[in-house]
């Protein structure tokens, strides 16, 4: 790995790191930072709302990582004072408040995930309440001024609560004020995030560019990722969709679910989610477009490749294995099946119910003793993996594949 800026040429790098990027603010800015030749400071917020990172989460801590490998500088800030507002990007609710001892126990969660990216030897890991719970009135109502209610009003996900008459607390209207600065208090050069983020970076820009609190800086790039689709290739991913994968999932579990996920959405795991080559990702696109074996073995690759990136090349090697010799001998739905969507009945959504049930009331099996039997000869797969406990209970979640026999293979959707 580079051990600084200056060992790849600026153009060379830009080129590297536009790969997979919705939008550069302002691309001709960000290779002039990289022609001064020294490290610049990217820096990437995340508020630990929750104690797991999944993929989705991975497509900027990877954009971050490639940061690093050309020699910059990682500026990961733990928003611990903005997790008790809560961001409200891409919420039509606003988020229920969380105890300190929550956040607490999130942070060191997600530190510990964040390392399975990033190269702790070159992250400067900060918390925002190092600046953020110093402000004083004073500070906090000039952060205020330099925006419109109008302007926040503009936010797609305030613009929509306030149609619908919901609500919307004054509180949530300094979250992007707080974001914006976070960069003035890091003197941030690049600020990475998703789609749904583009207000709250540009409010950082700007807030550099016109501090109201102290001397102007040198407005941060923005650095704009897309959105990773959950497994159900519809929605985003994220744990209240259940449509997700989690970093820490056990190998065999993590490759389940990526075995699951549908054709459609594969391209977008392997562009976002691995370092395939141009080329390679042609190839695999037409064996996508082939469907049938062909995409299966796009899959697997995919699956291997995500599962070596969290638990290493032995446990990809041994889980793909173990995948072969359940599906040996022409017993390989993926080949051979189709995948149906099914609605989640109504009230079913979340629940953990007896997999008796599940088949029967869902017409995969004629009556409860069918679905025993069939369970108990092993013709009967969630994710890839065999259930032969006639007592399984299944969490009924979006995403979820259920494979019985060799004729019939359905994926949960949501209702």
């Amino acid at each position: 790995m580079p051990a600084s800026a200056t060992n790849s040429p600026p153009r060379a790098q830009l080129d590297a790191l536009r790969r997979g990027a919705v939008e550069i603010i302002p691309e001709e800015e960000l290779l002039k930072k990289l022609e001064r030749g020294t490290p610049l400071r990217v820096k990437l917020g995340i508020d630990p709302t929750g104690p797991d990172l999944h993929l989705g989460h991975t497509v900027v801590l990877r954009k971050l990582r490639q940061f690093q490998d050309f020699g910059h500088t990682a500026v990961l800030i733990v928003g611990d004072f903005t997790a008790r507002i809560g961001d409200p990007s891409g919420r039509n609710e606003m988020r229920p408040h969380l105890t300190s001892e929550q956040i607490e126990r999130n942070v060191a969660r997600y530190r510990e995930q964040a390392w399975k990216i990033l190269d702790p030897d070159r992250t400067e890991l900060r918390y925002n309440s190092e600046w953020l719970g110093k402000l004083t009135a004073e500070q906090i109502i000039r952060l205020a001024a330099t925006h419109t209610v109008a302007q926040l009003l503009e936010r797609e996900d305030f613009d929509t609560r306030y149609k619908a008459q919901q609500p919307i607390a004054l509180h949530e209207f300094l979250y992007p004020l707080y974001q914006g600065y976070d960069s003035v208090a890091v003197q941030a050069d690049v600020e990475l995030g998703g789609t749904e983020q583009k207000f709250n970076l540009l409010v950082g820009r700007e807030l550099q560019r016109n501090n109201p609190i102290g001397p102007a800086q040198p407005p941060q790039v923005v650095f704009i990722m897309p959105i990773l689709v959950g497994l159900d290739g519809e929605q985003r991913m994220g744990k209240s969709l259940g449509n997700y994968v989690a970093v820490e999932d056990p190998p065999d579990e993590m490759f389940g679910k990526l075995m699951s996920l549908p054709d459609k959405a594969v391209m977008n795991y392997l562009e976002l989610l691995t370092d395939m080559a141009e080329a390679d990702l042609l190839a695999c696109r037409h064996q996508i477009e082939t469907k049938g074996p062909a995409a299966r073995d796009v899959k697997l690759l995919l699956a291997s490749r995500i599962v070596a990136q969290y638990h290493g090349d032995e446990a990809a090697a041994s889980v793909r294995e173990h995948w072969a010799r359940l599906f040996q001998g022409g017993d390989d739905a993926g080949a051979t099946i189709e995948t149906d969507d099914l609605p989640i009945p109504v009230g079913w959504d979340g629940k953990t119910l007896p997999l008796l049930t599940v088949l029967t009331d869902l017409d995969l099996a004629p009556s409860k003793s069918e679905a025993k039997r069939l369970i108990l000869q092993g013709g009967v797969r969630v994710n890839g993996l065999r259930v032969e406990d006639g007592a399984f209970g299944l969490e009924v979640k979006p995403g979820t594949v259920i494979t019985v026999g060799k004729r019939r293979r359905v994926r949960l959707v949501s209702p």
